[in-house]
């Protein structure tokens, strides 16, 4: 299996339930641990780590992002990032369904992309279904959040520190809790200085 052939299953979202895709997941694995491990074994500069990063993805990252290591990823070939994107410490992307992270967002320490779900009844409880991940512009990602399989985050959206995020998330909304629910929605202070200039 190749490496464009696995992501054009995963976007199909069915399970990922055949000899041959588990053996690829294996392999993809082993080179991901291997970069990783050079990547969080010792210092490196911005520099060192986006190029670290460009082999991890397979493709080059922009030259804004900035990530602060340790990070982990079984699997590095579907996480695509946008500009001016900041990954604080210890973040986990399980990407095989694919994560995209739109410019401008802030993701906090030790936040959790799960693109995986595994089958409820027992038999097949070791099947994994994919979904994709996806943040707009601008999302602020608090620590210890996990954002689930499936999941949009619109643009300018917050997640509150420690929250499970099963749901989408419409945009400037902030949401908070176990299981993420609303909060409020974040005013947009352009539009209320306008208002408020008509009114005088």
């Amino acid at each position: 299996m190749t490496l464009e052939e696995f992501l054009a299953f995963a976007e199909l979202r069915r399970p990922f339930d055949t000899p041959e895709i588990g053996r690829f997941m294996n392999e993809m694995s082993d080179e991901a641990r291997r970069i990783t491990f050079e990547l969080n074994g010792a210092y490196h500069t911005p520099e060192e780590v986006r190029q670290l990063l460009t082999r991890l993805f397979g493709r080059p990252v922009d030259p804004t992002l900035r990530v602060f290591p340790p990070f982990y990823t079984d699997f590095g070939k579907n996480i695509h990032l946008g500009k001016d994107v900041f990954i604080n410490a210890c973040c986990h992307f399980q990407d095989h369904g694919g994560i995209h992270i739109g410019d401008g967002c802030q993701i906090g320490h030790n936040v959790v992309f799960a693109t995986l779900n595994h089958g409820l009844a027992p038999e097949h409880r070791a099947e994994t279904t994919p979904a994709p991940i996806v943040l707009g512009r601008k999302v602020w990602v608090g620590s210890n959040a996990t954002i689930l399989q499936g999941v949009t985050i619109g643009d300018n959206a917050v997640v509150g520190a420690g929250a499970v995020v099963t749901k989408d998330v419409p945009a400037n909304a902030i949401v908070g809790g176990v299981p993420a629910r609303l909060i409020r929605m974040i005013e947009n202070n352009h539009s209320t200085q306008e208002a408020n200039r008509e009114k005088s």
